[in-house]
């Protein structure tokens, strides 16, 4: 078994549908096997996985496990020497597991592979990240990252100036394509399942660095993600990001680094409320306002505040 792909449920029948739909029709030259988790999904994702794909293997849990430990029961089943973690909203492109299979086998140095994601669209949808540092997040907060974002200086925590057209080592890419070597999975003990969602990825390829493993953007191999499938609350949203970035900080940081981490993300938020709060009153607009409130009931949710 070459790949062992693992797909995460949640409420996303028509997307999951159209997902192993285009897996199994534009995947070639790998021996491969599907894994579906239903996070106790209540669309029937479930009963179509079984009436529609019988050769995928289901896991259904009888509750929303999250996102993270979710994934860690497909792992564990996994008899791939390469093991994918792909988000339910997702349409394969021709080749593209097999292109990334290919050069994790030429290349031996790469752990951790992600590919070029592309919008519902077809632009490009930036994927590739760097950890979070103090300087990182002052950028992030101060819109700085906006103002230079063609300068690795500023633009460095979200790769604003980033060229998606070669492979290149980063330090992590987005969840919704992850292809890893199963050899490290023991070495790193799956996804940390304290995350319910988001930021477990950036997790995972943090602690896959510091145990020497490095993480590659393979460009020839391309999917859509038509992203926050499953996501229908946006301040439930904002709020899970900001508690899986704040837990990752605390994570991994200490002293004056935790500190003034953690302190940035709050400046970040609150500036964000004044600006969207601004624009919606000056310029009468109803998504700014919704932004602002959204951004609001995440803050009270996550600080209390």
């Amino acid at each position: 078994m070459d790949l062992s792909v693992v797909i995460v449920s949640y409420n996303t029948r028509r997307l999951l549908e159209e997902c192993l739909a285009s897996i199994y029709a534009r995947t070639r030259e790998v021996a491969f096997q599907v894994i579906v988790v239903d996070n106790n999904s209540a669309d029937g994702s479930a009963e179509l996985v079984r009436a529609a794909f019988p050769q995928v293997r289901l896991i259904c849990n009888s509750e929303n496990r999250g996102f993270a430990a979710a994934n860690n029961q497909g792992f564990r089943i996994a008899e791939g020497r390469y093991i994918l973690m792909l988000n339910s909203d997702t349409l394969i492109l021709e080749g593209a597991l097999q292109k990334v299979v290919r050069y994790l086998d030429e290349q031996p140095k790469a752990a951790i592979a992600g590919c070029m994601l592309l919008n519902s669209d077809g632009s490009l949808q930036k994927s590739v990240r760097s950890f979070p540092t103090v300087w990182n997040l002052f950028c992030e907060a101060s819109f700085l990252y906006r103002i230079f974002p063609d300068t690795v200086a500023f633009g460095r925590f979200y790769m604003t100036y980033f060229k998606y057209d070669s492979d290149q080592e980063v330090d992590w890419v987005s969840g919704a394509f992850l292809m890893f070597r199963r050899s490290i999975l023991d070495q790193l003990d799956g996804l940390d399942e304290q995350y319910f969602m988001y930021t477990e990825e950036t997790d995972f390829c943090y602690r896959a660095k510091q145990s020497g493993f490095s993480c590659w953007f393979v460009p020839t191999a391309q999917i859509i993600h038509h992203r926050f499938g499953s996501s229908t609350d946006e301040a439930k949203r904002i709020k899970q990001v900001l508690s899986s970035k704040l837990f990752f900080i605390g994570k991994h940081f200490s002293g004056f680094q935790r500190l003034a981490m953690k302190s940035l993300v709050l400046l970040g938020i609150a500036i964000r409320i004044v600006a969207y709060t601004l624009s919606g009153l000056l310029l009468m607009n109803k998504i700014s306002l919704r932004k602002s409130q959204d951004l609001r009931v995440a803050m009270r949710a996550v600080w209390g505040i």
